[in-house]
């Protein structure tokens, strides 16, 4: 069994896969704090909890964004796993062509993203948008080529900037509204971040369609934890929530 995982700025996820089968998905928050032997006994216990043994385990791949997180999440998977993990960064075969003016730059889940998503839609133009605690779209050509993209503040941190900057608003849930209006401060806030994260991410993939694809055909991928928030608004083509995890997974088939 294969073991990935996927340090974010607010959680980590975390994907077991038996051979091309995601047979387990869990999550902690993510914490640099946390020492290795705290990590190590949660994946242990998670794992044992569903009837998995870390002793089958036989790889381990991670894709992070918390560089101080690494270290002690490395030495949880070599003492607690004995595998010592594969981080996806600088150096590493991806299979795609990098036309970034300084690679090194790329976050290695956009990378982990990109690799997930031709894996699984190859010989297509992709848009891949992430919905985490950042926003992010990004570009592959059918070519595999990354192009670029875009990062925009996310809605935890819209949220966040509006509650801390502001005298009489507060931090509200992150949800769909009934309405595209509020009749309250809470709805108006929830239809503000919702109608406009929905319309904002509309008019870039119209932006890219036109200028970057030139017409061609392309396939919308959505993913991060709150992809699913915009299910029903037609605006992604197939909405993948661990598409890192499956990016990760490949990195370390072809390393």
């Amino acid at each position: 069994m294969i073991l990935t995982i996927d340090v974010g700025n607010s959680s980590t996820a975390f994907g077991l896969f038996d051979g091309d089968k995601l047979i387990l998905n869990f999550r902690r928050t993510t914490n640099i704090a946390s020492s290795s032997d705290e990590i190590g006994v949660f994946l242990r216990s998670v794992l044992r909890e569903n009837g998995f043994d870390y002793r089958e385990i036989t790889k381990v791949g991670c894709c992070s964004v918390v560089p101080p997180a690494n270290y002690s999440l490395a030495s949880a998977c070599s003492k607690y796993l004995g595998c010592e993990p594969l981080f996806i960064q600088a150096g590493i075969k991806t299979g795609l062509k990098l036309r970034y003016s300084n690679p090194k730059e790329i976050g290695s889940d956009l990378i982990a993203a990109a690799m997930g998503a031709v894996v699984r839609y190859p010989e297509k133009n992709l848009i891949i948008v992430d919905l985490g605690t950042a926003t992010t779209a990004e570009l592959v050509s059918k070519e595999k080529e990354f192009l670029g993209g875009v990062i925009m503040p996310g809605l935890k941190i819209s949220v966040d900037a509006l509650a801390s900057g502001t005298a009489n608003l507060t931090s509200v849930e992150i949800a769909r509204p009934n309405h595209v209006y509020g009749t309250s401060t809470t709805e108006a806030i929830q239809a503000g971040l919702y109608y406009g994260t929905l319309g904002g991410i509309r008019e870039l993939c119209t932006q890219f369609k036109k200028n970057v694809f030139h017409g061609e055909d392309v396939f919308i991928i959505g993913t991060g934890g709150f992809s699913k928030t915009f299910a029903d608004s037609n605006l992604f083509d197939e909405i993948i929530p661990g598409l890192v995890l499956y990016g990760v997974k490949h990195a370390i088939e072809i390393n």
